[in-house]
């Protein structure tokens, strides 16, 4: 049998919304605090964060909104979606076509790509996870804009999209 952190069983943190967006974002309901980055509570939130920053700084969209949810044993999200909330400059489905070829969803390569194995969660504790302007804090960082314009070129013509789907994990960054 395996519990605790390592069976994420066990765990307990803050009421995530405190960390989080307050009610203007949705989240799953799992906490951040007590878990390790293997655990896609906290680590895969911070992906969603760094994928809207940087919809949004590409120019894609005022505010966007990821989405995506896990299956227990899969290392890939059953799905992904994007709402923009009518803000978008290209359709969402191709905004997400360049988000996965942009970005490894695997929990292991998002621990990798935002670097989440170093002491940096003291810096955390106070006034939530998001928004903080601090170098260590690497999902607020918006590097892959141009990743994200050259994914999006290869895509060819865009229009103008919309939609709407709920998920497990959602970043809502606004404009």
């Amino acid at each position: 049998m395996v519990g605790g952190p390592q069976g994420d069983t066990g765990l307990t943190g803050r009421k995530i919304i405190v960390d989080s967006y307050g009610g203007m974002g949705r989240h799953g309901g799992g906490a951040f605090s007590g878990k390790d980055p293997t655990k896609v509570d906290r680590s895969a939130a911070y992906l969603g964060r760094w994928i809207a920053k940087n919809v949004v700084a590409a120019g894609f969209a005022a505010k966007c909104e990821v989405q995506f949810a896990y299956a227990i044993g899969y290392p890939d999200p059953v799905s992904v979606h994007v709402d923009t909330f009518g803000t978008a400059t290209v359709d969402e489905d191709r905004i997400i076509s360049a988000i996965k070829s942009v970005f490894s969803f695997q929990p292991a390569d998002i621990i990798t790509q935002l670097d989440l194995r170093r002491p940096i969660y003291k810096k955390t504790t106070n006034y939530g996870h998001f928004g903080k302007n601090d170098p260590d804090i690497t999902w607020e960082k918006t590097d892959k804009v141009g990743a994200l314009k050259k994914a999006i070129g290869k895509l060819g013509t865009l229009g103008n999209g919309g939609g709407f789907s709920r998920s497990r994990n959602a970043a809502v960054i606004p404009a």
